[in-house]
């Protein structure tokens, strides 16, 4: 950032008085602005005993799978962007069913918010953002071709969680996987 968003001066960056981290700081009107990690919502929809992916149209990572998920709105509840980004992806409608994970990527300043999706039909078709949308048994997930590590890390604990028969709510942080 190099100006305040309140009146156009240039912005400096220090500990701002009752602080403890260096923040953008108005030289003229002493605005404190924040930032602060990006939150992504997204929905593993499920059909049966398969779940719905999407190959990617668009970078980063073009080509590859994911379950739909992207950056909330204004205004909206992570249910309803969770929702919102399966219908623009997948065209998908689906009732969320449970929050499933909450997995930070402090690397990159986001905070994935995945949920549990009931797909209400077996109607779909690729939106966008997406090259093909396809259902998918657990044993014949894309494993070598998913698109981001926070969806294998989540993906991983879902078939986990089926093959216990029984669902836990997971948290934790995805840091880049290394390439064996």
């Amino acid at each position: 950032m190099k100006f305040c968003s309140e009146c156009g001066a240039g912005l400096s960056k220090k500990i701002p008085p009752g602080d403890n981290l260096p923040r953008f700081v108005c030289d003229t009107c002493q605005v404190v602005h924040y930032i602060n990690p990006k939150i992504v919502a997204g929905c593993i929809p499920e059909w049966e005993d398969k779940i719905l992916l999407c190959r990617r149209a668009i970078e980063p990572r073009t080509g590859h799978w994911t379950f739909p998920a992207g950056f909330m709105e204004i205004g909206e509840s992570t249910e309803q962007a969770a929702i919102r980004e399966t219908f623009e992806e997948a065209h998908a409608d689906v009732e969320i069913t449970s929050l499933y994970a909450v997995l930070s990527l402090p690397r990159i300043s986001q905070v994935h918010m995945i949920f549990r999706g009931s797909m209400r039909t077996r109607e779909f078709k690729p939106g966008t953002e997406s090259l093909d949308v396809q259902l998918f048994s657990l044993e014949d997930i894309p494993w070598d071709d998913l698109a981001f590590p926070v969806i294998t890390e989540a993906l991983e604990r879902y078939v986990a969680d089926v093959a216990r028969g029984a669902f836990s709510m997971h948290f934790g942080s995805v840091f880049p996987r290394m390439k064996s």
